[in-house]
């Protein structure tokens, strides 16, 4: 059979083998090269992700194939991660604009936010803090879940706030979400303090050494997002030092440091961390509440 001849599954099960072939790196979404063809095929050819299967009988005419075949050089060859080529990824359920500037969604606190971070906060929080936003998939999701939640979002990056202003006009949620320009804490308004009943962050945590062997998908991802020092803690032993100020009364402060949890634990081998579990797998999250950072201070100062 011709490649003209092909209809959208086999064209799919084409795609598949030659991902499969050039041994790719998954991890932007996708676990699987079937998952991985169908992502790359669909977005490129303007098909929703969700689109009834009577789709895969269509054909797939010259003209189609040739766009695929752009991004599949650029997918196999450049190692670029599909939400790059689409511009788009998805996370707790929600469509995000993406760029190089930020992070591509993946984080395992999508559970939590689909669950209103019960039963980890007493109540649902009131007023939440995006800490090292990126595209802000983080805070905005968590605003479309929490409908009475007012959300902050902070990063230092301009770019990466560029891209959430982007997300929060298309969803619309303007009126309670802000962003803020900010070294972690340094430039949030002093009415800001002791204001947060939830403090969330997937910050730069990767190691020295984990940064030299990322495959090459990740390096397309922005470094300032990522490495974070030796050991991987810099920035996390800032929000140790920095975060309890910010929180409520009552206040919880979740952050992910997926591999570097091993160091977190050896520098603070005195700290209770309470480190969640997810159905749909993750690990590295870790929860404290303001009551713990309060006894422990003096093992978080700089």
């Amino acid at each position: 059979m011709t490649d003209d001849q092909l209809n959208l599954q086999q064209y799919l099960q084409d795609t598949a083998q030659q991902l499969e072939e050039a041994q790719v790196y998954l991890g932007h979404g996708t676990d699987n090269y079937w998952d991985e063809a169908v992502h790359l095929v669909l977005s490129c050819l303007g098909i929703p992700l969700d689109a009834d299967t009577a789709v895969l009988e269509q054909p797939v005419d010259g003209e189609q194939q040739t766009r695929v075949k752009t991004w599949l050089v650029q997918r196999i060859e450049q190692r670029v991660p599909v939400p790059y080529l689409s511009g788009e990824a998805w996370f707790a359920g929600v469509p995000f604009a993406v760029n190089r500037d930020v992070l591509i969604p993946r984080s395992p606190l999508a559970e939590l936010i689909e669950q209103d971070f019960a039963p980890w906060c007493m109540e649902p929080p009131r007023r939440v803090l995006d800490m090292c936003c990126g595209s802000g998939c983080i805070g905005i999701a968590t605003a479309l879940y929490l409908p009475e939640s007012q959300v902050d979002l902070a990063d230092l990056s301009v770019s990466a706030l560029e891209v959430a202003q982007q997300n929060i006009q298309r969803h619309n949620v303007a009126q309670r979400v802000t962003t803020f320009e900010s070294d972690l804490f340094a430039a949030l308004p002093q009415d800001r303090l002791g204001s947060y009943d939830l403090i969330v962050s997937n910050p730069p945590y990767v190691d020295a050494q984990d940064m030299a062997d990322l495959p090459a998908e990740y390096r397309h991802e922005p470094g300032l997002a990522l490495a974070s020092g030796e050991d991987g803690l810099d920035c996390v032993r800032r929000l140790l030092a920095e975060a309890g100020r910010f929180l409520s009364e009552n206040g919880v402060l979740i952050v992910e440091v997926g591999n570097s949890w091993v160091a977190l634990e050896r520098a603070f081998p005195r700290v209770p961390f309470v480190w969640l579990e997810f159905a749909r797998g993750g690990h590295g999250v870790f929860l404290l509440t303001n009551k713990d950072l309060a006894q422990y201070r003096e093992h978080f100062a700089l």
